[in-house]
């Protein structure tokens, strides 16, 4: 099904019932050209949720085909994480599994490390065997290959190298590539930073594109990446959907999520078809049922048939106005791709979960999300800019909220939640 942007808005200004006669025609439409086997893609989120209970309750016969792939990246809400496991207990019974990040297959060095490595390598002149024609970095272990030993047993003593074996947990994507910031549009480059250092002050490729030399400006003064979701979800998820022979997923994707899966939806309708070497000639495909549907469609589907939620979907604030804000989303715990925007997921977090912001805030995001602060003011001074952001975190307002202007009102409700421990993330 191809359908113009019009179209789609006018489908989803359908009823529900309309809407889930779509969904079940969809998964209908891609049960018939399942050859091995089906799953679901799981977050423990509402979406996801509303449609395992309708391939429950309109395809039954399949319910022991089905695999339930719920991914664990490490850093999930505890009441989502919750929720998951006692939903797979009760729904799944015995095909649910918890795709978690991947482990370093040899020993590497942490960014700080790197970073001190590559400065040898500039004084001794040792770099250039190190880059590409064009100035590019070969690739991170060539950088840490030239190591020198006297280095090397420094970063041992300092605890810089990360051991083969290391889980690829958010604390590792952090280091090796930055932090979550910003949208998916925004973090271009997929490369661990010491690649991105090495292209910043050596490649002879950058454009003339005003937009792009903006871009690595940014890069210059702010470590963020986007690297995460690909490693803490996509990967461990393909992976396992490789062991479990897997030829068509079903994700609970709504095309009113944003522009990008409008996009996806008009171009490849509910579903697609695309390649995975463990099928051989065999395709995989790619359905997202309730893609028409809204928000209000998934909590009217819920009332009507009593579908259980997870509580994190319950918490929130009461702004200066006494309007009561509602998490409207689960997802990664630490992610700050949204700052952008009031009530982000972060500024939510501060407020839901002050103790999980806390951890993340301290160990490197608010110093980050300053330095885009300062990097959009282009120049222009703030008096926060003499005080070391960690001095700044339990101040109030909080200057982390958003990062593209001064938040000047600050009504914060608490709960005494759980602290968040990042060694076991």
């Amino acid at each position: 099904m191809y359908i113009s942007y019009n179209d789609l808005q006018i489908e989803q200004s359908r009823d529900l019932d309309y809407k889930i006669n779509k969904a079940v025609e969809a998964i209908r439409s891609a049960l018939v050209v399942c050859k091995h086997r089906p799953a679901i893609a799981f977050s423990g989120g509402k979406d996801s949720t509303v449609l395992w209970h309708i391939i429950l309750t309109y395809f039954p016969e399949w319910a022991n085909r089905f695999v339930i792939i719920y991914g664990n990246t490490g850093v999930e809400y505890p009441e989502c994480l919750k929720f998951a496991r006692q939903l797979g207990k009760e729904w799944g019974k015995g095909s649910f599994y918890e795709a978690t990040p991947e482990k370093t297959e040899r020993e590497g060095l942490k960014y700080e490390a790197q970073q001190k490595v590559l400065n040898y390598l500039i004084t001794t002149g040792g770099i250039k065997d190190a880059l590409k024609d064009d100035g590019k970095l070969k690739s991170t272990a060539t950088l840490e290959n030239a190591c020198p030993s006297h280095l090397r047993q420094k970063f041992e003593k300092e605890r810089l190298i990360w051991p083969e074996g290391t889980t690829k947990n958010y604390w590792w994507c952090i280091d090796q590539y930055g932090w979550p910031l910003l949208g998916k549009a925004a973090s271009k480059l997929k490369a661990r930073r010491i690649n991105i250092d090495c292209f910043l002050q050596f490649s002879e490729s950058q454009s003339d594109d005003p937009k792009l030399l903006a871009y690595y400006e940014l890069l210059k003064q702010v470590k963020f990446s986007q690297a995460c979701c690909d490693i803490l979800k996509k990967e461990p998820s393909e992976c396992l959907q490789v062991k479990l022979n897997v030829d068509v997923i079903f994700k609970g994707l709504m095309a009113a999520e944003s522009r990008t899966r409008q996009t996806n939806f008009v171009s490849r309708g509910y579903l697609f078809k695309s390649h995975r070497p463990h099928l051989g000639n065999d395709p995989f495909w790619h359905c997202n049922p309730i893609s028409i549907w809204t928000d209000d469609d998934i909590w009217a589907y819920i009332k009507r048939f009593n579908v259980p939620y997870s509580t994190l979907y319950d918490m929130g604030f009461t702004d200066g106005d006494g309007k009561y804000h509602k998490i409207k989303r689960n997802g990664c715990v630490g992610c700050g791709t949204d700052l952008l925007y009031p009530n982000n997921h972060m500024a939510m977090l501060r407020r839901t979960h002050p103790k999980h912001w806390e951890t993340f805030m301290r160990k490197g995001m608010a110093e980050e999300i300053r330095n885009i602060q300062i990097a959009k003011r282009k120049g222009q001074y703030s008096l926060f800019d003499m005080f070391d952001a960690k001095d700044l975190i339990e101040e109030r307002p909080c200057i982390f909220d958003r990062i593209d202007r001064l938040v000047m009102v600050d009504d914060t409700w608490q709960e005494d939640v759980q602290a968040f421990d990042p060694d076991a993330a």
